[in-house]
């Protein structure tokens, strides 16, 4: 019940159309735009505006290293699968494009990295590995639980990178921000439904393993914020 009623509040957070013509992060991923103003600059903005950009591109950028260790973890067990491990192996690339785009944010943007990354890989890896371990399900289900956090998370984030009363939202750099956020709470929510479909609420202890796993996913956000 309690997983039915957290997927059924995720749901909440996609668009009608989950349909992607436009990818932001093309911008960053594509070596012929590197000089385009919207990837090449940062905006002049007041120091309080600045703390809080370099808090939330520090802590999307740990998401997405802790992210691709946990499938990487995950492929290390399960990758010679037949019907599980090219799974794994589609949303850890989209995972790696993810990360490469936020460490050009985070260069582009002058932000500090997160001083507990080494620590963000090795619980990544454990953690996707001993999922694994455990089942093709409970594998699933760590995306799951995993996916949702960080699905709310940039959601939240959209939400907030909105409501800077001075951001100069005019500036490329900001408009392109927003949709690159945008864009990867929509891939994040996407392996959620993947998880799903692929049995991840059949795993042993489903409602405790969600537990624990999103708890801790909560925990390491709020870490990286301060450090």
């Amino acid at each position: 019940m309690l997983a039915g009623c957290r997927f059924q509040a995720v749901n909440a957070l996609r668009p009608l159309a989950r349909t992607i013509t436009y990818r932001a992060s093309n911008l960053y991923t594509d070596p012929s735009k590197n000089q385009e103003p919207g990837v090449s600059t940062s905006p002049d903005i007041s120091t309080e505006q600045r703390e809080i950009l370099d808090r939330a591109l520090r802590v999307d950028q740990a998401g997405e290293i802790a992210a691709n260790w946990i499938y990487r973890g995950q492929f290390a067990v399960l990758g010679r699968d037949p019907r599980v491990g090219p799974l794994i192996q589609e949303m850890w690339d989209q995972e790696k494009v993810h990360l490469e785009v936020m460490d050009k944010l985070q260069l582009q943007h002058e932000v500090r990295p997160t001083l507990l990354s080494e620590f963000a890989k090795a619980a990544g890896f454990a953690l996707g590995a001993a999922t694994a371990l455990m089942g093709k399900e409970a594998a699933m289900a760590c995306t799951e639980a995993v996916e949702t956090v960080i699905g709310e998370h940039y959601d939240d984030k959209f939400s907030q990178l909105k409501d800077f009363e001075l951001l100069p939202s005019s500036h490329p750099s900001i408009s392109l921000l927003r949709d690159v956020i945008k864009e990867f709470r929509d891939d994040e929510l996407e392996h959620l439904d993947t998880a799903v479909e692929h049995h991840s609420q059949r795993a042993p202890a489903h409602a405790l393993l969600s537990a624990v796993v999103g708890g801790g996913c909560k925990v390491a956000i709020e870490l990286c914020k301060r450090f």
